[in-house]
């Protein structure tokens, strides 16, 4: 069909529309940009290579960065090893904390035009991306108040006597962070803050759908007074982040993103020895018990289920319901799904925008025939979505609810990372925890019940980094992280800030 999205050949005057009279009408800072941040400063990047950046509820090429190259990442790496080997490590963390509070006032300034950029790159409604600058904030704020944990003399006696150990926590050295598409801002706040506090010294390499809306923190970075090198930023593709993470010069590395992807990177770490964080995809279950709050699930249902139009690495996308309820949990969960607006993310009453690339967006319809073709229940949505008004040539999907799913079929078992949500029955709270748990992921989980103690037994049981009882929220203070093929390691807490520290031990009598 002629306004089907993505279609080839489209050129620019194609595009009208009161959605594309909207774009034109913004003031972005940083559209069609040339340079790099590196040793404190905006610089030419070494190549001619450009990526574009397409908004995803248009299909319009709203903005270009540099294609990176091997020169761009060797100038950096070496920018942030002098910034290493320079004052930054040596100063107090209460000292460093003070930088990091300063970051996080910056980052509110820019608040409107951060939220504005992010939902031009990846099509997050306003509702969401709105919250991202006071969210990044809040994090840089959070590691600010572990300068004491750091500042804290540790000494610890031998168990049987005749001596003692002086604990040090050194910053480990120059870090690699690499950050997904789909929270481009905060999930590469959660690893530079406590990069920072810890000492280290950076090189971030954002998303390449998603270059342009990190660019004002790095802003917000150099306006707090961080001494020059100690935060560097780069664009480009996969292949200028696997130039990174295997640089010579790079002593950690920080990855958010796709489970294949942090397989290479796991790879590459081991084989350099090279410590690694990996935060990667999941496929999460929420138990709903027989005596849940079917009212009150409904109110946190888009957020822990189908938060950011299902781009989210955590939410509960199985929705496991007890047999006696389960077409009541159906009717509910189809109901509140279909009742969420979709259409222009730029929009503020749009709970659900577009697929975030026309890439995402084929890999979402493709789950929806397979589930179709396996026999699963469509009760809303279940094919693609059609606007008009300069939205023709959008990623959009419909909100989905697939009712009738057994554990066998793909969308019961493969990660989708769309606006898609299947439900599953179970016949008693065992069979509920086996479902829930047999996956190969293990990021994220709900369970939803009245009986306190009932619900936290269930969560117990479940073999997975994070549980929600009734609500799902992530904890700056309280640890993240996957289990199985859904990471490696931590973030958030003072765990997240230990990943970026290195031991030593100094004995004495």
């Amino acid at each position: 069909a002629s306004g089907a999205p993505g279609a080839p050949g489209e050129s620019p005057s194609s595009f009208s529309g009161p959605a594309i009279d909207a774009r034109a009408a913004l003031a972005l800072p940083y559209t069609h940009v040339d340079d790099m941040f590196i040793d404190g400063a905006w610089v030419p990047a070494r190549g001619p290579g450009r990526n574009e950046v397409t908004d995803p509820a248009t299909g319009q090429i709203w903005g270009s960065v540099p294609d990176g190259t091997a020169e761009d990442i060797d100038a950096a790496v070496s920018a942030a090893r002098r910034a290493f080997d320079g004052e930054w490590p040596r100063l107090a963390p209460s000292e460093r904390a003070a930088y990091l509070l300063r970051i996080a006032d910056e980052v509110e300034n820019r608040a409107t035009e951060l939220s504005l950029t992010n939902t031009r790159e990846n099509g997050s409604p306003l509702a969401e991306s709105s919250g991202a600058a006071a969210n990044a904030a809040g994090i840089f704020r959070y590691f600010a108040t572990l300068a004491d944990y750091l500042e804290h003399e540790d000494v610890r006696p031998f168990p049987h006597g005749g001596g003692e150990s002086v604990v040090r926590r050194d910053p480990v050295g120059v870090c690699a962070l690499i950050a997904p598409w789909n929270f481009p801002i905060n999930l590469m706040a959660i690893k530079l803050a406590p990069a920072l506090l810890a000492g280290c010294s950076v090189v971030m390499k954002p998303a390449s759908p998603t270059p342009l809306s990190f660019r004002l923190i790095v802003d917000a970075v150099a306006a707090a007074g961080v001494p020059d090198g100690v935060v560097n930023f780069v664009t480009g593709g996969g292949r200028l982040g696997d130039a990174l993470v295997k640089h010579p010069g790079v002593d950690k590395v920080a990855f958010t993103g796709s489970t294949p992807v942090g397989r290479k990177i796991a790879s590459a770490c081991g084989e350099l020895l090279r410590p690694v964080t990996l935060e990667l995809g999941g496929k999460s279950s929420a138990v709903v018990l027989p005596d849940a709050d079917l009212d009150a699930m409904s109110q946190v249902l888009v957020r822990s289920c189908m938060r950011n139009t299902g781009q989210t690495c955590y939410i509960s996308t199985r929705i496991l319901a007890p047999a006696g309820r389960y077409g009541e949990v159906v009717d509910m969960v189809t109901a509140t799904i279909a009742a969420g607006r979709q259409g222009d993310p730029l929009d503020p009453a749009t709970v659900f925008g577009p697929a975030a690339t026309a890439s995402q967006y084929r890999t979402v319809l493709e789950y929806v025939e397979s589930a179709h073709a396996e026999g699963a229940r469509a009760t809303t949505g279940g094919r693609a979505a059609r606007f008009d008004g300069g939205l023709e040539h959008g990623y959009f999907v419909e909100p989905t609810v697939f009712a009738d799913v057994t554990p066998d079929m793909r969308i019961s078992r493969e990660e989708i990372f769309g606006p898609v949500i299947s439900v599953l029955k179970y016949s008693g709270v065992d069979e509920a925890v086996a479902l829930a748990n047999n996956t190969e992921f293990g990021l994220g989980g709900l369970v939803f019940g009245q009986d306190h103690d009932a619900a936290l037994a269930v969560a117990d049981r479940m073999d997975t980094g994070s549980v929600g009882i009734n609500f799902f929220a992530s904890n700056h203070s309280a640890p993240f992280g996957g289990r199985h093929d859904s990471g490696l390691g931590t973030e958030y807490g003072i765990e997240g800030l230990n990943a970026y520290l290195s031991y030593k031990s100094i004995h004495r009598q």
